[in-house]
């Protein structure tokens, strides 16, 4: 019998993660989800989640908690802090610090106690609001980390971090995720969206997400408030 191919796919409810969701399943691996919730603004993200995995299916899916709003600095984790609701310049006040290198971590344990080597993350360095964890260097920096960092890679398997996202532009990547079978009305991408799961329209991640749909020539059918 052939090995199942097990991963870890970071997922956070909105647009990018559930298509790679998508993709890794796509690919032949057999899917363990792990959201996070991280003290965010809301648990929309967290909700739509739940409904992807229920959607695209996973063999597993846990959410765990780490509190990184005792932390602040971030528009998403400190509600005395505003969300933009116009371009700013630099990288935006809803940068979270460590964000991503709390996920691969947590991912990282993960995918060690159940026997995977690969990790599937959705960052991309193409339509995204300037985040440093989220380019090439990053990701090679942390696949270089669990080599050293963990049992399995000290004795010789390594880990792969998989990005298929990072060079695709918003367009490319809702019509990928639409020849997959994505629900995106079941995403939730907005750094503010209400109890409902309705998208603001205004802030930095609602702004790219229309303009994907647009690029993509697609109806957009993101709810909004």
């Amino acid at each position: 019998m052939a090995e199942v191919k097990k991963a870890v796919v970071l997922l956070s409810g909105g647009l990018d993660s559930a298509t790679v969701l998508a993709m890794a399943r796509a690919q032949g691996y057999e899917c363990h989800a792990l959201s996070v919730s991280y003290g965010q603004r809301h648990v929309a993200e967290l909700n739509a989640a739940t409904r992807v995995v229920a959607s695209l299916g996973a063999a597993a899916h846990q959410v765990i908690s780490v509190n990184l709003d005792a932390l602040g600095g971030s528009a998403l984790t400190d509600k005395n802090i505003a969300v933009p609701e116009s371009p700013t310049s630099g990288i935006p006040v809803t940068y979270v610090p460590a964000r991503n290198t709390t996920f691969l971590s947590l991912s990282l344990g993960w995918a060690e106690v159940i026997g995977a080597r690969d990790i599937f993350i959705g960052i991309n360095a193409v339509d995204y609001s300037g985040y440093p964890d989220c380019r090439p260097e990053f990701v090679e920096a942390f696949e270089r980390l669990a080599q050293v960092a963990t049992k399995a890679g000290v004795e010789g398997a390594g880990f792969k971090i998989h990005t298929p996202l990072i060079r695709m532009s918003k367009s490319e990547i809702i019509a990928e995720g639409l020849r997959l079978g994505v629900n995106y009305t079941e995403t939730v991408s907005c750094y503010q969206a209400d109890v409902d799961g309705r998208a603001c329209g205004l802030c930095d991640s609602c702004r790219i997400r229309k303009q994907g749909f647009d690029d993509a020539g697609i109806s957009d059918q993101t709810h909004y408030k």
